[in-house]
């Protein structure tokens, strides 16, 4: 099994490659912009693991070279992990519109282009599999992110369409909904300790969910209840939260 991970660099990202690097039976191709860290890593893991694992260049915003990167691949993938993602700054993107569309272009555009290649060859050969890493920001819009909420919102259902156009095709699409997590891209924002955890923590939740071949997962689990609550909360009441 080839499985492609975009956006490989990222901590997450990093430990699902591990996930599936463990169990063996596979060939890793990790894609991102930073390729001497990227290399790095991908040697790494072979080292670790002995799976066979390449670095490859991928910019989720340099639209028009998608389809060449995917060409390009030899062998294509039996799956795709999208991984990349910006978490932004809210109050840059309230006053600044190119701040904002980098938020969208990068978690939902960048996606949507890559993932039409991917899905169209994966509907022809009828086999492959999906995993999107959307969010639980993207369930409810809040003051403090609503630009990366909405951007995975939107992302969130993007994947649900793939999943109904594809499920016939015999191709699977996961969607995973994490909470807070300690992250190089969440370093520094204080997160809730009790309601945060480790990416490697994660990254087996959502290795499991893939396994079970589930097709919404969220991780850790309680973070289903936490956000059915949530949108429960009457609008009149949810405008007054400071959250």
């Amino acid at each position: 099994m080839n499985i492609l991970i975009l956006g490989a660099n990222s901590d997450l990202a990093g430990c699902l490659a591990t996930q599936f690097a463990k169990q063996g039976s596979c060939t890793l191709v990790l894609a991102s912009r930073d390729m001497e860290l990227l290399e790095k890593k991908a040697a790494d893991l072979q080292i670790r693991t002995g799976v066979v694992c390449q670095a490859r260049y991928f910019d989720a915003l340099d639209y028009p070279s998608h389809s060449d990167f995917y060409q390009g691949l030899d062998p294509r993938p039996d799956g795709v992990i999208v991984a990349f993602g910006c978490l932004g700054n809210q109050k840059e993107a309230e006053q600044d519109f190119q701040k904002a569309s980098h938020i969208f272009n990068t978690n939902f555009m960048g996606a949507v282009s890559i993932l039409e290649i991917i899905a169209a060859d994966f509907e022809r050969r009828r086999q492959g599999f999906i995993i999107g890493i959307s969010s639980v920001a993207g369930i409810r819009g809040r003051k403090s992110n609503y630009h990366y909420g909405a951007s995975k919102a939107a992302l969130t259902v993007f994947l649900s369409g793939l999943r109904n156009r594809l499920d016939p095709a015999g191709v699977s699409v996961l969607t995973v909904f994490p909470g807070f997590i300690h992250t190089k891209m969440t370093d520094g924002l204080g997160l809730p300790g009790l309601l945060t955890t480790r990416p490697e923590i994660v990254a087996r939740r959502i290795h499991d969910a893939f396994r079970k071949k589930q097709d919404i997962v969220y991780t850790p689990g309680w973070w289903k209840w936490i956000m059915r609550v949530i949108s429960l909360i009457p609008e009149r009441v949810f405008k007054k939260l400071n959250l």
